[in-house]
């Protein structure tokens, strides 16, 4: 019998730059995908809530004020707490001061990106992450190399052209299911990227979750990422 975070924090501080023009005026997380009049954000509660999520903390950072706006005035199918940083805390710190404000100090959690744009079963990363019994998983996606792709026999002759092809690599989804006792093991400043989750590694307690196949997943950067959400969102016929 499994049990199922509850409570996730959403990292929603970052600046945004590629995204400019849209970061002028609004963070990340309130870009709009076109098409939808719902910006990133929206979408991640409601697939959090739909995952079994009541309680959500939002750590805000670039145009704060602009979410937390957007937050009290939307009718939100979840219980959500925003949190500010004093002072720059890097991405480790930051996820811990989010983290030390869920209800449940005691029951795992999920974490996302703010800029990340994705459906697939959280309860059954959840699920993984418990059969393992991993202090931290991360969610695994196999993005489209964004060129066209050329493949070769051993003598040198070109055999085919492969349009944006599936990457040979898994790369961080920026998806997690995290531990209680995970918590405690990040900075208060820095980078847990680069001490924690290696950390953990080294003692066989990360764990990787590959997205099921057809899982819909693109992180939100640049001006194209949305002009391509939006059509593959027109593809599916909805979100």
């Amino acid at each position: 019998m499994h049990t199922y975070p509850t409570q996730a924090v959403i990292l929603a501080g970052g600046q945004g730059s590629r995204l400019r023009p849209y970061t002028d005026d609004r963070p990340k997380p309130m870009v709009e995908i076109p098409g939808t009049g719902t910006p990133i954000i929206g979408h991640q509660l409601s697939w959090l809530a739909a995952e079994g999520v009541t309680d959500a903390v939002v750590s805000c950072g670039h145009l704060a004020e602009v979410l937390q706006e957007w937050l009290e005035s939307a009718v939100l199918p979840l219980r959500v707490t925003t949190v500010v940083e004093k002072e720059p805390l890097g991405r480790g710190g930051g996820l811990k001061y989010a983290a030390q404000r869920l209800p449940d100090p005691d029951q795992p959690w999920y974490a996302t990106n703010g800029d990340i744009w994705t459906r697939f079963s959280l309860r059954e990363m959840a699920a993984f992450h418990g059969e393992r019994d991993a202090t931290a998983t991360l969610a695994l996606a196999r993005p489209r190399i964004p060129w066209g792709a050329v493949e070769t026999d051993a003598f040198g002759h070109i055999t085919d052209f492969i349009e944006s092809p599936p990457s040979p690599y898994l790369i961080n989804a920026g998806v997690y299911v995290f531990s209680p006792a995970f918590t405690g093991m990040l900075p208060d400043q820095g980078d847990h990227e680069r001490t924690t989750f290696p950390r953990l590694a080294r003692e066989r307690r990360l764990a990787g979750y590959p997205l099921p196949h057809g899982a819909y997943w693109r992180a939100i950067d640049t001006a194209k990422d949305l002009t391509e959400a939006a059509r593959e969102l027109g593809a599916q016929g909805g979100s």
